[in-house]
């Protein structure tokens, strides 16, 4: 790992390392999906709020960081919340037509209880889970609503997911793919930081930005700001704990200013290794259980009839990664030309689509640009996608120059 100084840019030298093309890749993945994996993972999600500042020893960014790579967190429970404000449109009755297919009242071929759909609810408001983790093979994340709750378990070679509204139950195991499973959630809080810190170059400054008091622990924050402009993404913040090296909280705050897109943390945590009893599951009596071929299968139905504009972007082959830095674009072709049905030929939901977004045009031709406080997404007219956090204009710039 290279240097990290606590007032300057760092990983210069990493740029010279022959998987740059992979950290690039990292850096658009990682402010974009940071929803995504805060969601689908367990302790990394780090709280909402701060209190007090404890006086801790000095340390660079380097020595912080260095700290984050050695923690080794194997045992943990505690509660978390999750605030989300991409500025997403409210889409009432429209959800279903855009996210069709994705086993929550589309087509009906899924499951309601399948994690790649109950999980993108942590995409927009205010969300309390309760997290356990023992070792790298047993985890529990339980997301609470009103008068309902949905928890996805790992234990050993079985994820279970299952929503108590429905009494839907979904299952998978190693067996069924033939080979260790990989979908379960990482483990440790280090995994997300580890992905953060990816984005990490020359294009970056990092600091450490004194300390904190989180879920009544001792904390140092890291604080991760791009030097590029064009990027919406503003800073990221991290409190580590100061014991175990653990992040604790994450926040992204936008360029633009505003509340942040994510503030996510525990507002009460311990190290103790949580009961074995709390990673045991049986399918309720009467429960719908959905075993992983089935809710892929049904995945698969949604991809190739095309239900759902979200599901026809799913698994694109050929994507790329144009430019560098915070402002790198991630690019591919989704082989439909005409672009999106914003118009009346695409009927009520063409319509509101047209709504959302705003005509562009450059020397790659039309498209329309789709914004949220962090995501920019511009699709053209003959079909090709360019999305990163970055403006409106350098999208349109990236579409130039990749004609």
């Amino acid at each position: 790992m290279a240097p990290y100084e606590s007032d300057d840019a760092v990983g210069a030298a990493q740029d010279e390392h022959p998987r740059s093309g992979r950290r690039k890749a990292a850096r658009y993945a990682v402010p974009v999906a940071v929803v995504g994996v805060a969601a689908a993972t367990i302790g990394l999600v780090p709280a909402l709020a701060d209190s007090g500042d404890p006086d801790l020893p000095k340390i660079s960014a380097q020595q912080l960081i260095e700290k984050i790579a050695k923690s080794d967190v194997q045992q943990l429970s505690g509660t978390v919340k999750i605030s989300t404000d991409l500025g997403l449109p409210d889409l009432g009755g429209l959800e279903n037509g855009l996210m069709s297919g994705a086993g929550r009242g589309g087509s009906g071929d899924g499951s309601s209880a399948d994690p790649q759909t109950k999980l993108t609810e942590l995409v927009s408001g205010t969300h309390t889970l309760r997290v356990a983790a023992d070792g790298p093979d047993r985890q529990k994340l339980s997301l609470l609503e009103s008068g309902a709750e949905y928890s996805l378990i790992h234990d050993g070679k079985d994820v279970w997911g299952y929503d108590s509204k429905s009494n839907e139950v979904y299952h998978s195991t190693g067996a069924a793919s033939g080979k260790e499973h990989e979908a379960k959630p990482p483990a440790t809080p280090k995994d997300f930081a580890d992905q953060a810190l990816k984005s990490v170059d020359d294009t970056t400054s990092v600091t450490v930005d004194g300390t904190a008091q989180v879920a009544g622990r001792d904390a140092y924050k890291l604080l991760i700001r791009p030097k590029q402009s064009g990027t919406t993404v503003g800073a990221i913040s991290i409190a580590v704990d100061a014991k175990t090296g653990m992040p604790l909280k994450f926040t992204l705050t936008p360029r633009s200013g505003g509340a942040a897109v994510l503030d996510a943390g525990f507002t009460q945590v311990s190290f103790a290794r949580p009961a074995a009893s709390t990673f045991d599951f049986t399918p309720p009596k009467g429960a719908k259980v959905t075993e992983e071929e089935d809710a892929a299968g049904a995945r698969e139905h949604t991809r190739e009839h095309g239900e759902g504009f979200a599901g026809g972007l799913e698994g694109k082959d050929g994507l790329k990664v144009l430019g560098k830095g915070w402002t790198s674009v991630a690019t591919f072709d989704t082989g439909a030309k005409g672009g999106l049905p914003t118009g009346s030929q695409g009927g009520d939901l063409g319509g509101f689509l047209g709504s959302l977004g705003d005509p562009v045009s450059g020397k790659f031709g039309k498209g329309t640009v789709f914004s949220t406080r962090l995501v920019n997404a511009l699709i053209t007219d003959d079909g090709k996608v360019y999305a990163g956090t970055v403006t409106k204009e350098a999208l349109v710039k990236a579409a130039d120059a990749g004609k």
